[in-house]
């Protein structure tokens, strides 16, 4: 059964804005390569850490929703382990009702609907 699954994941402050994205990318083609299906990615970009990582106080942040068995989350999280670039990650499954809440932060809900308008009656 597939599953609904977010990743936030730290990048080292180290890097330019390009070899940034190049990593989100790298992650990216993991996900779809272990036939995950990507739903929404963020770039939250440089932002300042609450405590001190490896010496670090800011890192780049990115965040990617998606779907799949729950299988690729093994092999993703081993290569953010082996991958020197990043600082921390979180995997996190999404219920509906936290799936509901991510769709409708990103403004996904409500825009299949189109606004009830009333007729004037002459």
């Amino acid at each position: 059964m597939e599953k609904r699954y977010e990743t936030v994941f730290i990048l080292t402050p180290v890097l330019s804005d390009d070899q940034a994205k190049e990593a989100a990318k790298k992650f990216e083609k993991i996900l779809t390569d272990l036939g995950a299906k990507i739903n929404h990615k963020e770039n939250w970009g440089l932002k300042k850490l609450a405590y001190p990582i490896q010496k670090k106080t800011t890192g780049f942040y990115h965040l990617i929703d998606f779907t799949g068995k729950g299988t690729e989350i093994t092999e993703l999280e081993i290569q953010f382990k082996r991958d020197e670039r990043i600082l921390r990650f979180l995997t996190v499954s999404l219920d509906k009702h936290a799936a509901a809440w991510a769709d409708k932060r990103r403004g996904k809900q409500g825009e299949a609907k189109p606004a009830k308008t009333k007729k004037a009656e002459a």
